[in-house]
């Protein structure tokens, strides 16, 4: 083999940066994310872990007491404020691991490596969104649920505004901002409410930035359309499976990643080039209040 074929071949190892490849992995996990991305959960603490285990305490203060204040005459005392504390866990951590033979370099794309990592992206994606999903939808204010485990809401193009409206009006009760409510749907409530004249689509009159799968307005909330929304199993009559339709506002929700050890090496019984990385994250509600749930089949 001369040395030049060699040097084609170890390229993709030689030349691999760890933080660059980080780097790229989480861009793309930042442009496919429906519930990891910003908007939807915060990411006020992502620089405070480096690895498994990791916790971050968060700091959350009572309410403010406004008082009437009367010309000459002294104010009450500083109001003492309270808080509490919770504890952010990166109790997450799924691998990744793959190869690319040497022939297929060869006989494709030349960015083959930088295609995989693509792949890769996508699969973290779908575990990562079912995690942060499930924590939203078990850690919503109970009295913020619409339906019931035993009682589902059957959903019908006739009423299936009417219950995003149910929605909005728990978060009102709970003075969680207007601006920046979201909802996620499955597709095939997604084409429910797409038959109502109620329905804003997103084309052509939004002037904020739209979120990874949004795909208009309704009811006062950016609807975002996924497939990555949570399904548990009814436990009434026949134990229909349904869908937990989760709404709310990123101020609810913080969550954290971290794209660790990502490395390139060759394969030592083959010739063939790998790449392996750890993806850590966690994810905490620490403002229940502002999310909502519809427990809702069709």
């Amino acid at each position: 083999m001369s040395k030049r074929k060699l040097n084609l071949q170890l390229f993709a190892v030689t030349n691999f940066i760890p933080q660059i490849w980080s780097a790229q992995l989480l861009q793309s996990l930042k442009n496919t994310l429906i519930f990891g991305q910003e908007g939807i959960i915060n990411k006020n603490y992502q620089g405070e872990i480096s690895q498994y285990g990791d916790t971050v305490k968060i700091n959350t203060l009572g309410t403010v007491t406004v008082g009437n204040y009367t010309r000459n005459t002294d104010m009450n005392e500083p109001q003492a404020l309270s808080g509490t504390q919770q504890t952010l866990t990166i109790d997450q951590s799924k691998y990744f691991n793959f190869q690319i033979d040497d022939l297929d370099k060869a006989q494709t794309n030349p960015k083959l490596m930088q295609q995989a990592m693509v792949e890769a992206s996508y699969a973290l994606r779908n575990t990562c969104d079912a995690f942060i999903a499930s924590t939203m939808a078990a850690g919503a204010k109970t009295t913020n649920n619409i339906g019931t485990a035993a009682s589902p809401i059957k959903l019908t193009a006739a009423d299936v505004v009417n219950y995003f409206v149910d929605l909005q009006v728990k978060l009102d009760e709970n003075n969680v901002p207007e601006q920046g409510r979201f909802v996620v749907i499955p597709p095939v409530v997604y084409g429910l409410i797409e038959k109502s004249d109620k329905f804003q689509y997103t084309e052509g009159n939004m002037t904020q930035v739209v979120r990874n799968g949004q795909v208009g307005r309704l009811a006062g909330f950016d609807v975002i359309k996924a497939n990555t929304v949570p399904t548990a199993k009814g436990t009434g009559a026949g134990n229909p499976d349904y869908y937990k339709i989760i709404a709310g506002h990123s101020i609810a929700t913080t969550f954290a990643e971290q794209i660790n050890d990502v490395e390139g090496y060759r394969m030592e019984k083959r010739f063939a080039d790998a790449v392996k990385g750890l993806h850590l994250y966690g994810a905490k509600v620490v403002r229940p209040e502002a999310l909502a749930v519809l427990n809702a089949m069709v």
